[in-house]
């Protein structure tokens, strides 16, 4: 199933410090097709919060990235 993730989107986290732990795991999960409610559902976040993630403009919470951390290691 494709999510199909908007072209601004993906462009936007191309462009994005690739350092930043929310810009990459928005590049596992679009290279994926895992969707951002799953995102959401996962970490118990709001979808705006993973978009912002996905974009650079935010950082996740000191308390998710650990756990953010081990699911993009699953993801590889």
């Amino acid at each position: 199933m494709s999510f199909g993730y908007s072209q601004s989107l993906v462009k936007a986290n191309k462009a994005a410090n690739a350092r930043s732990l929310g810009v990459a795991l928005g590049r596992h999960c679009i290279e994926r097709d895992i969707s951002v409610r799953q995102v959401a559902d996962r970490f118990k976040v709001s979808r705006m919060t993973v978009y912002s993630w996905f974009k650079g403009a935010r950082e996740p919470r000191p308390d998710l990235a650990v756990q953010i951390q081990r699911y993009i290691q699953k993801l590889r």
